[in-house]
């Protein structure tokens, strides 16, 4: 059900059906993302104005579709100048992300140890991301953080997930190597 209708909406939803009409999370992964990076570049796509107003005290995620016949969610998040997120997984969901405007900074974790609640991660490298650009994650490669290094302009980008996600963990520093679990419920903003 779309959300929204804007220009392209229907073209989106055609294409991103037949990427995730794959039998293995890989092969979906692989077909959403260049799928969404040709989609990204496509004029004839233009996302409601509504996604490039920014929410100044935290990052907007906006629903823009929720299929029915194959379950993935499609969320456009708006980033704010500075505004990121901690460490955080997708609830065990694989998604694929795009950028549709602006750039990112987007770190890849890996889980290397676990002691009761303690967990500890190693950081695999930052990359900074434009528009056009793609990537996938798919449990248990699920831990990164988004941030938008601009200090004076907004970043857009598109995710599609397996489901609707609704919660994820996050994870805030103990120390220099340690970190703590907290259960984060995730909401939507307006559409407006």
């Amino acid at each position: 059900m779309l959300a929204l209708d804007f220009p392209g909406s229907q073209h989106l939803v055609d294409r991103l059906d037949r990427a995730v009409d794959h039998d293995r999370e890989a092969d979906i992964a692989n077909a959403l993302r260049n799928t969404l990076c040709e989609l990204i570049r496509d004029p004839a796509v233009k996302l409601p104005q509504c996604v490039f107003a920014e929410v100044k005290d935290h990052y907007a995620r906006r629903e823009l579709y929720r299929s029915e016949e194959f379950g993935y969610a499609v969320i456009a998040m708006t980033w704010g100048p500075g505004q990121g997120t901690l460490v955080h997984d997708h609830a065990g969901m694989w998604c694929v992300e795009g950028v549709w405007h602006g750039s990112l900074e987007i770190t890849p974790y890996e889980l290397v140890e676990q002691h009761g609640e303690r967990y500890r991660f190693e950081s695999r490298g930052t990359m900074n991301v434009g528009p056009g650009s793609a990537g996938s994650l798919i449990p248990p490669h699920e831990y990164h953080t988004i941030r938008n290094p601009s200090a004076d302009s907004l970043a857009v980008t598109l995710h599609i997930y397996r489901g609707p996600m609704t919660q994820c963990s996050v994870f805030r520093p103990l120390d220099s190597e340690w970190y703590s679990r907290d259960r984060r419920v995730l909401s939507l903003d307006a559409m407006h």
